[in-house]
């Protein structure tokens, strides 16, 4: 190789390198990576340091109105007869805010299904994502399951997994309702979070 080509392959080298964000070390993940980005990052896996985040927003559930973000998709006939809407299941889309207030700006979605899965108190088996629309944590996820006893003052859910800057986490959603509206089903829950993550 003549010295003229080592040196404008060295440069568009640089260029590269100087166009691709880096966080820790590693570029970020999960904005529309291929089979070949994923599996190099699993091989740097090693030598990645885990780090631990800190979220903290409010979910908004809307039952009533022309716009609802939280939809029943099975309603069996037994379940209006429960106090606790046993057997119940609906599909949410509920948006997540910096604040409390509705007005707030939003950060993201929560995406999911639950159930009302007891017999003696109103509680929900909750399988959901948060989606990250905005902010630094935009294009990733976090996957939440688990037991939502939701007339309790405070509920933790376990955090699985999640995609994107968030991949491999595991962690903790402490929930608190804000407000409910017995008449309408609407609530404010907020969540404070803390995950680890490469």
């Amino acid at each position: 190789m003549t010295k003229p080509c080592a040196i404008v392959l060295l440069s568009w080298i640089v260029v590269i390198a100087a166009a691709t964000p880096v966080v820790d070390g590693f570029a970020p993940t999960g904005r529309n990576e291929g089979p070949r980005e994923i599996k190099n990052w699993f091989r740097k896996l090693p030598h990645m340091k885990q780090k631990v985040t800190e979220l903290h927003f409010y979910l908004h559930d809307i039952v009533s109105g022309s716009n609802p973000t939280n939809i029943p998709i099975v309603v069996p006939n037994t379940s209006a007869q429960s106090p606790t809407y046993f057997g119940l299941m609906a599909a949410i889309d509920d948006p997540l805010t910096e604040g409390p207030r509705p007005d707030s700006p939003i950060v993201g979605r929560a995406q999911g299904l639950f159930g009302s899965t007891s017999l003696d108190k109103i509680a929900y088996h909750m399988t959901l994502s948060f989606v990250f629309t905005t902010g630094k944590y935009k294009g990733s996820t976090l996957s939440i399951v688990g037991h939502n006893p939701f007339m309790d003052e405070y509920r933790e859910l376990p955090i699985i997994g999640g995609s994107g800057v968030f991949r491999l986490a595991r962690g903790t959603a402490l929930l608190n309702t804000l407000t409910f509206n017995s008449t309408s089903g609407d609530a404010v829950v907020e969540y404070d979070v803390v995950v680890l993550h490469y």
